[in-house]
C-alpha cells in the first residue's frame, strides 16, 4: 500500500517536522529519520515514504495524520523525525474538508 507519489515541486521552502504542521495543514513528505525509532520501519511499510501527501488531523495528545485516506496515530516522538513540505492554499477535493 502506498501514500501516493506527487510530481511536483512544493517549492523552495525547507522541511519542518510533521509535529510542527496546525491541524488541517496538508504537506509533502521530503524524508524520514529511519534511525530514530523502529516504529519507522512501520510506518515506511503503511506509505509514509518520500513524495506522500499528509494531512495532519491532531496534535493533541498524539499526532494524527491523513496519509492517502488512511488515518494514522503516532506518539509525537515518532512523528518528529517524520520531514515534511507544507503546502500551502492546497486542498484536494477528494479529502473530507477540516475545519480549523
Amino acid at each position: 500500500m502506498a501514500c501516493g507519489w506527487w510530481a511536483f515541486d512544493s517549492g523552495p521552502k525547507s522541511s519542518v517536522s510533521l509535529s510542527s504542521l496546525p491541524v488541517g495543514a496538508h504537506a509533502i513528505v521530503s524524508s524520514v529519520l529511519r534511525a530514530a525509532t523502529p516504529r519507522i520501519e512501520q510506518l515506511l511499510s503503511l506509505g509514509v515514504t518520500p513524495g506522500a501527501l499528509v494531512t495532519m488531523r491532531e496534535r493533541f495528545p498524539g499526532v494524527v495524520f491523513l496519509c492517502d485516506h488512511t488515518e494514522l496515530a503516532v506518539e509525537r516522538i515518532v512523528a518528529d523525525v517524520i520531514l515534511v513540505r507544507p503546502l500551502e492554499d492546497w486542498h484536494d477535493p477528494a479529502l473530507p474538508e477540516i475545519r480549523h
